[in-house]
């Protein structure tokens, strides 16, 4: 049996969970009380709670459910948060009971960063070593090279696209985005600026796109300079540009949560409407089958690479 360790950032579950989840992203410091009530005041304005956790849970349910169809008996996925239960040292204490030996670890974000995907295997080395663990592991570094990536992403653009009539197609630009990282990822010739890029054009490429562009969301509030440009100076340059119609697709993510629902649905789009434009999104992957099918896919491909020693 080999495990497969499906990895994803976390959410909290409800307003007296918010402190608890706050204070674990920012490694132990409890937040202000200013930034505890703008937290709280965006997920009121998402309706109260990110869906993030719920829909991590049905994406490994469906991943379990391909494996299981294209392989009998030889997968079992093990879910593990980064920022809330069930964390990343539960699984692997899971799979340890369980008498797993080896396990392929795959995180929900299809591009690599070191203080992103890094930051999970990380969390891999450090929970088997605090356990005693001696089980092997491959870490799935990136996957946004997938075909069956792309072809999921490029649908969800087209389908986006029927959003807007013929004429307003005719000026439609597409900004793919993705979340923001201290910009000092530059210096450390970090790749996921460039894997952003790469999927996007390669998005682009099959649709005949023409008019895209690159765009990061969701900067940290913190006092260090993050990646830009954000997606709200975007959108203002594209109004001072003329244009009017805009597909945001957020290929970076792959859930709704706070940063879909709240930074894009509600911020951006009230950006966009005072710059005089129309903005549509681009649907989730959430726990669409052809998307946990994808997973699957990249599992078994990794598998079958027969390597059976920690790759990071």
């Amino acid at each position: 049996m080999i495990g497969v360790l499906l990895m994803a950032y976390g959410s909290p579950q409800d307003h007296e969970d918010l402190v608890r989840y706050y204070t674990h992203i920012r490694h132990g410091r409890a937040p202000s009380a200013s930034q505890l009530d703008n937290l709280r005041m965006r997920y009121d304005a998402i309706g109260g709670f990110s869906p993030l956790t719920v829909i991590t849970q049905a994406q490994a349910q469906g991943l379990q459910q391909w494996l299981e169809s294209f392989a009998a008996g030889k997968f079992r996925v093990y879910l593990g948060l980064k920022h809330s239960p069930p964390f990343i040292g539960d699984a692997i204490e899971k799979m340890a009971y369980d008498g797993i030996h080896h396990f392929i670890a795959l995180v929900l974000a299809p591009y690599y960063s070191s203080m992103s995907v890094g930051e999970y295997f990380a969390e891999i080395t450090a929970g088997l070593k605090e356990r005693s663990q001696t089980m092997t592991w491959q870490g799935i570094r990136s996957w946004f090279q997938c075909p069956s990536f792309i072809e999921l992403a490029a649908q969800r653009v087209r389908e986006a696209q029927t959003l807007f009539s013929a004429d307003e197609q005719k000026d439609l630009v597409t900004v793919f985005t993705a979340h923001s990282l201290p910009q000092r990822i530059y210096r450390m010739g970090d790749p996921y600026p460039g894997q952003l890029r790469q999927s996007g054009e390669i998005i682009a490429e099959s649709l005949g796109l023409t008019r895209y562009r690159f765009s990061w969301q969701s900067a940290g509030r913190t006092s260090e300079p993050w990646m830009r440009p954000d997606i709200l100076e975007t959108l203002r340059a594209l109004g001072v540009e003329g244009y009017r119609h805009v597909v945001v697709c957020p290929v970076g993510f792959v859930s709704d949560h706070l940063e879909i629902l709240y930074d894009l649905d509600i911020e951006s789009q009230a950006l966009a409407k005072s710059v005089g434009i129309h903005m549509e999104r681009t649907s989730s992957f959430n726990d669409d089958p052809a998307f946990t099918r994808t997973l699957a896919e990249i599992i078994l491909d990794r598998a079958q690479s027969g390597q059976r020693v920690a790759r990071i």
